[in-house]
């Protein structure tokens, strides 16, 4: 019988040894940030039309950052969205 080389680790432990943490702990926040986007989008009853005139961009550009599989959003983006919504962006490096 093949002794599991994972067993007794944790999930995080895992996906390091795999090579996939980074990425999937960026799908993870991004996918928390465009939920936490559409929450709020929907708490102020704002379409996504409106949204991306209150960002002055376009309808698009909010649509991508709603995209949890979409990670590639700047910090200009991230900003002016939560301005459009009435908020402030909190960020911190936090030890690895």
């Amino acid at each position: 019988m093949k002794k599991n080389p994972h067993r007794g680790s944790d999930f995080r432990d895992f996906l390091r040894e795999e090579g996939m943490l980074e990425a999937v702990e960026e799908r993870a926040m991004k996918q928390a940030l465009a939920l936490q986007l559409a929450k709020l989008l929907k708490e102020q009853e704002l379409t996504k039309a409106e949204m991306a005139v209150r960002m002055k961009t376009s309808r698009a550009a909010v649509d991508r950052l709603l995209d949890a599989s979409n990670t590639s959003v700047t910090l200009t983006t991230l900003g002016k969205a939560a301005r459009a919504l009435g908020r402030t962006i909190k960020i911190e490096l936090a030890p690895a």
